[in-house]
């Protein structure tokens, strides 16, 4: 069956539904670059086991991979873990006294 992978470019791979997601990473390692340990291998937004085969992964002729990079994170720097937070950045202010009315009360 022919399926699309979709990286840098689109290819054109034929398979037999047997093979692994992780010998398509090798594939498509091959083809582009990317080191398979830095491929996320997605079928309609949802990433695949390295270990499951195509066949139990749900793929279909004419399927249409696609695959992103692995981003580098995990922790938030500066600012930004901050964000959205307001009390430690205000200052706080001393009530003051209300001064007494004089007159009369309404």
């Amino acid at each position: 069956m022919q399926l699309f992978v979709r990286s840098q470019e689109l290819h054109t791979l034929e398979v037999t539904g047997r093979e692994t997601v992780s010998q398509i990473k090798a594939h498509v390692a091959s083809l582009e670059g990317i080191a398979p340990e830095d491929q996320v291998m997605l079928l309609a937004g949802t990433p695949l086991e390295d270990e499951a085969t195509l066949g139990q992964c749900g793929v279909e002729a004419l399927s249409t991979l696609e695959v992103a990079a692995r981003m580098l994170g995990g922790k938030v720097h500066g600012s930004l873990a901050r964000a959205g937070k307001v009390r430690g950045q205000t200052p706080k202010v001393a009530k003051q006294e209300k001064k007494k009315k004089t007159g009369r009360a309404k």
